[in-house]
């Protein structure tokens, strides 16, 4: 059963975290084998774990929650309670999870610029390392992110995530990936995603984004470093008991989802031309696009911006409001064609309208 088969109430843009499980994923949840997880005893999330470390090139795996958890558990488990992290000024880890590696493990963040793309240039990782010296944390680890939200959905090529590596090597550190849609990354560049994720200490990526799965993460490492995480979790509230349930649908996921993300890469793209050239607002460009298109309003007026939400709402079109006129919208297994074409007329009526 497709996407058009089971259509959702609303055409929502808003992120692809709305994504609903397919009726594969619904069947596999219903006849999952179970146990307690926390034990080890949940064989449906031994499965999940297993095939999630084989598929991104690394010797184990964890199922959290959520990516917030993964990144938090993964941080905390590389670095020690006053160590640096070093990230990206516009990563998600800095921007969206509520301050929770300063908050919860008493990490420092140094936050260093973004380029457009979403890399973080060598030149300026390097001076963020911090010397030997008593007054200053020590930097424990690096941080990047792939893709890339706040950039664009850009990706990070393999190159760059081993120039990272390279630089995280030669000074001791570890580098951790927050992987959130890394399968998107490697489907855009036609690589496999071990390409974009065995240069790492770790990484975490997402089930229930482009993957569609209900809920939950996988964190990636060494086995040593998923026993640390293992701790961790249990800190963090994350042990699930049977939750072999939801790794279920984790499974179906990996092994059905993956490969069918080029077909939101390309309606992105569809959806970025379609919007081109309307008076009134701006694409951005991200060549190839993975499956987010960002659009500036000229108007930013908040009156504008409440305007556009509440049109496109009166179609049965979900948006989030903008930010500063800037405005993001994202493809999933659950937008299809006509719900594109219906998205790009609406736009044009709203914005034209303004």
């Amino acid at each position: 059963m497709c996407a058009q088969e089971i259509s959702m109430k609303w055409i929502d843009l808003r992120s692809d975290t709305v994504t609903q499980p397919t009726a594969a994923m619904r069947e596999a949840m219903a006849q999952a084998e179970v146990g307690d997880d926390v034990y080890g005893e949940d064989p449906t999330v031994n499965r999940l774990q297993d095939l999630a470390a084989e598929m991104v090139g690394m010797e184990a795996a964890i199922l959290v929650p959520s990516g917030t958890m993964g990144n938090l558990a993964a941080l905390l488990a590389h670095c020690d309670r006053g160590e640096e992290v070093i990230v990206g000024d516009r990563a998600h880890t800095y921007m969206f999870e509520a301050g929770g590696v300063s908050a919860l493990g008493g990490l420092h963040t140094f936050a260093v610029p973004n380029e457009p793309d979403g890399s973080i240039p060598l030149d300026a990782l390097r001076s963020a390392i911090r010397a030997d010296d008593p007054h200053y944390p020590r930097t424990g680890c690096i941080t990047i992110e792939n893709t890339h939200n706040l950039c664009g959905g850009s990706y990070l090529s393999a190159a760059y995530t081993r120039a990272v590596s390279a630089v995280a090597e030669e000074h001791d550190i570890r580098l951790h990936i927050d992987g959130a849609r890394v399968f998107n990354a490697a489907v855009a560049q036609d690589i496999s995603v071990q390409e974009l994720t065995k240069p790492a200490d770790s990484v975490t990526f997402c089930l229930s984004k482009g993957l569609s799965a209900p809920v939950g993460s996988m964190i990636c490492g060494c086995k040593a470093f998923i026993d640390k995480v293992h701790r961790v979790r249990k800190q963090l509230g994350g042990g699930m008991r049977q939750a072999g349930v939801l790794a279920a649908a984790g499974i179906v996921a990996l092994e059905t989802m993956v490969t069918r993300l080029a077909e939101d890469h390309q309606r992105a793209r569809r959806l970025a031309e379609g919007l081109s050239g309307l008076e009134g607002l701006t694409v951005e460009t991200v060549e190839p696009p993975t499956n987010m298109v960002y659009m500036r309003l000229e108007d930013t007026s908040r009156q504008v911006s409440e305007r556009l939400v509440a049109d496109l709402a009166g179609e049965g079109i979900r948006i989030n409001p903008p930010r500063g006129g800037r405005i993001r919208l994202v493809t999933h297994y659950w937008i299809d064609d006509a719900a594109l074409e219906k998205t790009i007329d609406a736009l044009a009526r709203s914005v034209s309208a303004g």
